[in-house]
């Protein structure tokens, strides 16, 4: 893509294990900091979404991080016509391609330090894979941003319909279910309505891609997992808005809430993550946080740089 070589990334291709839809691929987008550094920072994006968010490089190189974000297998650059777009059906199919990104950050690349940077869904993968692969110690850090612990519904809803939607997602995962994403937070984001930035509406739609069933259930079982309890051993900052607004139709009080997930949910399921846990609340914060106004937006970065200057060895340091 032109905007990738036109801020300077360098992207690598991986050519993944064929699944039950044919080809797979997911793709690297990679900047090193002007810095000479062995520091690593890799961000995975959430649903209906990929890298785009410039500033977030910008301000991991200018710390002094290389910098990483993949699009996932049927995300963004990765999406191929053949595939449902943003469709899995089990968290551990992502695993193959976050394997293949940290090899190529330590071994290829040789970044002693790494912190992995999850947004929403992308929040919820990074931190099963934390916990699944804690004994190989391949993370150092784990930042969670606005992380999706919990469907945004009532607890009748969480407690009697999803494990129904998990069960017709087990047997017709191919079925697309009556959930839908409203568009309401896209077009408080979006340059073209109520937003500042800008990012390609073909690869994340304003209104977003449907949702099957298959999905669901894969969310679902993800989801369990984590409520039951994580062993992630390395430090964990988990960083959510001050409140949340009623997912819908656009409205003003989505500027300053999160207006896809319910941050009590984040609040509820932290502490299980393990026992290195930070977690700070950013006032008036969107859902993507970065994303915000200048104000949350600037103490979010503030807050993963102290979070990151802490726990970053002396003699990795930049």
């Amino acid at each position: 893509m032109a905007w990738d070589s036109e801020f300077g990334f360098d992207v690598t291709k991986f050519e993944l294990k064929d699944d039950y839809e044919g080809r797979v691929e997911a793709t690297l987008l990679s900047r090193k900091s002007k810095r000479t550094s062995f520091n690593a920072i890799l961000y995975i994006h959430g649903f209906i979404d990929y890298f785009f968010q410039l500033e977030l490089a910008d301000w991991a190189n200018r710390q002094g991080f290389n910098f990483y974000a993949i699009d996932l297998r049927k995300y963004g650059r990765s999406m191929l016509l053949h595939q449902k777009p943003n469709y899995f059906r089990d968290y551990r199919e992502y695993y193959e391609e976050i394997d293949a990104a940290l090899d190529v950050i330590r071994n290829r690349d040789k970044n002693t330090f790494l912190a992995l940077m999850g947004h929403s869904t992308g929040g919820l993968i990074s931190a099963l894979y934390a916990h699944d692969k804690a004994d190989q110690k391949v993370i150092d850090a784990l930042i969670l941003n606005s992380p999706f612990f919990e469907l945004n519904a009532s607890a009748v809803v969480n407690t009697i319909i999803s494990p129904l939607m998990a069960l017709i997602g087990k047997i017709f995962p191919n079925v697309i279910s009556p959930v839908k994403l409203a568009d309401g937070y896209a077009m408080s984001i979006h340059k073209d309505y109520y937003g500042e930035w800008d990012f390609n509406t073909k690869l994340k739609p304003i209104k977003g891609f449907p949702i099957y069933f298959g999905w669901l259930n894969g969310i679902y079982s993800a989801q369990r997992k984590l409520q039951k309890g994580l062993q992630i051993d390395c430090p964990v900052l988990v960083l959510h808005a001050s409140k949340s607004v009623k997912p819908g139709k656009y409205n003003d009080d989505m500027l300053m809430a999160d207006a896809v997930l319910n941050v009590e949910h984040m609040k509820k399921y932290a502490p299980v993550l393990g026992e290195k846990v930070k977690v700070v609340e950013i006032e008036n914060g969107r859902h993507d946080l970065i994303l915000s106004d200048e104000g949350p937006r600037k103490k979010t970065y503030n807050q993963m740089r102290y979070f990151l200057e802490k726990i970053i060895p002396k003699n990795k340091s930049v």
